[in-house]
């Protein structure tokens, strides 16, 4: 067995956080590697030893090789754990580090090699006899094979990139007139995220569900299946919730997709920990469609069913150990339930935000009740990495269980700062399509109306809630209200102070008797007590209403008249990101819909859309260059 004493992990956020507990755990030290920007992130602080990457974007440092191995090196580092994204499935990475005399928690090369390209997995699973998707996956990868292709398969498709996961380089094409900018776009987001821009295209099947299995296998030939895990929720192609097992699967369907899995798995010689993907239709039959050759984001909810931990087996498979149980053994108790935290705007088409966390409370830690976060109050979310802040695992002894507990720790989160998607994931738990377990990747889409409603003037109450909130958290001799003209707090006040939030601005005389303890904003109502979480963070009070985080501040006039300039200016940059293309020239004819400029922002494409035809007049953009969030990119001059 190979000694290790030492664990470098090649990656960020909350995975780098989760791997190094359980080394901890078992005893290692563990080294963080990090870019210039993440050089006080919180892997790097909670980690033994780190080493700086330098570098911003990910091609400058997570994505460098020789760098990653000459920080092992330096720190003393005996193996390397590539978490998941970057460099996870490359098998150049995986040879590197078997070439420097390094142990990889990761499956061999030759297995990265067979299924870490799309296309390649699919021949491969169609020798082995396992039904596939119908689909083009050939290497020829010009506008015109991939037309023929649609038009064969039938629209719509869709495009996928061959190396990579997590809905990079994935579009839907609904028809012919979509295809080439569809295909350019996610060509470019492979290559951006892979660096590879090869393409498969497949039917787009309606109504689908997303079923995997967690495969783990030793170096002494044994691999087991542990259970299967329900990921239909979606956005993006981006899985959003996940849940194991998954509801209303048989035992015998668990049974034959496990065992199809392990046979893939076994025809590739693989080793470590490993995802089978399969899409499960209405009538029970199941079609492959990509194996996963690392570590999942969503293995936590596998872990809870098991009570296994999958990162202490990939340390000790890596080492020469085999498994510790036999497929009989394998445990599968009560039901867990996971939703990804992100940093993203849900009402905004679930754009990627970026900013300071000024207030970021987590749910509290017990029983059934898990989080697994890479950031803390104070830190910030830079637009050159994934915006996911961390995962949110409940369970429970049934599903039920573990639905209510995690609307629980839903409940108790609490973010300020910047927006995500906290609100929208409450939503989906809560609703009774969610809980009668009617899923399918299409079930954000069909509930779209009630899982993101159109945002609506902000109530009476809530504005007295905040003005109440507002003037008891004040410091003592802050402001103008510094003596509060004589207000008590729980007694009727004559104080009007001018609020703003969510976009809106009220001028608010306080009536009512809210009282504020500690933060909690305490509102009696008809002999009904309710207690609403009011944080103050410098000059903002967050304040907790209808399940929502809301800042509210004073009302800026000057901020105001700013704002509303910058929005008649021109067309604004949505988040903050660099300029990757500009498709038009000052004095062009556009029309409504016309793409103008790209912004890739955390590793995906976002287009610049004319509203409606007109004529550029501005350009203050340009390609390479990067931008923030709200400065204008284009000036549109409309017939109007």
């Amino acid at each position: 067995m190979r000694s290790l004493t030492t664990l470098l992990v090649a990656n960020r956020g909350e995975i780098a956080c989760r791997v190094m507990r359980t080394a901890k755990a078992m005893g290692l030290t563990t080294v963080a590697v990090h870019s210039a920007i993440d050089r006080d992130a919180r892997h790097s602080r909670e980690a033994d030893i780190r080493v700086d990457l330098g570098g911003s974007k990910a091609t400058d440092s997570y994505l460098q090789i020789d760098k990653l191995i000459a920080a092992a090196h330096a720190s003393g580092a005996q193996a390397i754990h590539p978490g998941y994204g970057f460099l996870s499935e490359n098998p150049g990475f995986a040879r590197a580090i078997e070439a420097a005399g390094l142990i990889f928690l990761g499956p061999p090369a030759s297995a990265i090699d067979a299924m870490g390209s799309k296309s390649a997995a699919k021949a491969l699973m169609e020798t082995a006899g396992v039904p596939l998707v119908p689909g083009y996956h050939g290497e020829a990868q010009d506008l015109e094979t991939f037309r023929a292709a649609c038009e064969r398969i039938g629209y719509p498709v869709l495009l996928k990139a061959t190396a990579g996961g997590g809905g990079k380089g994935m579009k839907v094409v609904e028809d012919v007139s979509q295809l080439a900018e569809a295909l350019a776009s996610a060509q470019r987001e492979a290559l951006s995220s892979f660096g590879n821009s090869q393409m498969l295209v497949e039917k787009y099947l309606l109504k689908p569900r997303h079923v995997e299995i967690q495969v783990f296998a030793d170096q002494h030939g044994h691999c087991l299946y542990l259970n299967e895990r329900d990921c239909s929720i979606q956005r993006r192609h981006q899985k959003v919730v996940e849940e194991a097992p998954a509801p209303g699967l048989s035992a015998e369907q668990r049974k034959a997709m496990g065992e199809a899995a392990v046979r893939a798995a076994q025809a590739i010689g693989y080793v470590g920990a490993g995802t089978v993907e399969f899409l499960l239709d209405a009538r029970g039959e199941f079609f492959f469609m990509e194996m996963n050759t690392r570590l999942q984001v969503e293995h936590p909810v596998t872990e809870a069913i098991t009570g296994l931990d999958l990162v202490a087996w990939q340390i000790r498979v890596a080492q020469g150990e085999p498994l510790p149980i036999t497929q009989e053994q394998v445990p599968l108790a009560g039901h867990a339930i996971e939703v990804r935290l992100y940093a993203e705007d849900p009402a905004n088409d679930f754009l990627p935000a970026t900013g300071q966390l000024a207030l970021y409370r987590e749910s509290a830690a017990g029983p059934g009740r898990r989080v697994d976060s890479g950031v803390e109050q104070g830190d910030s979310v830079s637009p050159f990495y994934d915006p996911m802040l961390g995962k949110l695992i409940a369970w429970g002894e049934n599903r039920e269980q573990a639905r209510l507990r995690l609307l629980s720790m839903l409940d108790e989160f609490a973010i300020g700062g910047l927006k995500t998607n906290l609100g929208f994931l409450r939503r989906i738990i809560g609703h009774p399509a969610f809980a009668a377990a009617e899923l399918d990747t299409g079930f954000i889409p069909r509930y779209q109306d009630e899982l993101l409603p159109a945002p609506g003037a902000l109530s009476d109450e809530f504005w007295q809630a905040a003005g109440a909130a507002f003037m008891q958290s004040l410091p003592a001799g802050d402001g103008p209200w510094a003596d509060k003209r004589g207000f008590r707090a729980g007694l009727p006040a004559e104080v009007s102070l001018h609020l703003s939030c969510n976009g809106q601005d009220r001028l608010v005389t306080l009536t009512g008797t809210a009282q504020l303890k500690g933060e909690q904003l305490l509102i009696d109502d008809q002999g009904v007590r309710r207690a609403h979480l009011a944080v103050r963070q410098a000059a903002a009070l967050y304040l907790r209403w209808d399940g929502e985080m809301h800042a509210v501040s004073l009302f800026d006039p000057i901020a105001a008249v700013e704002a509303n300039q910058s929005q008649q200016g021109g067309l604004t940059a949505p988040m903050n990101g660099s300029i990757v293309r500009v498709l038009v020239d000052v004095g062009q004819q556009v029309e409504a819909g016309s793409q103008l400029v790209v912004l890739e922002a955390m590793k995906m494409e976002h287009s610049i859309r004319a509203p409606q035809a007109g004529v550029v007049k501005a350009l203050f953009c340009q390609e390479g260059e990067m931008v923030v969030e709200g400065c204008a990119l284009v000036e549109l001059e409309t017939a109007d």
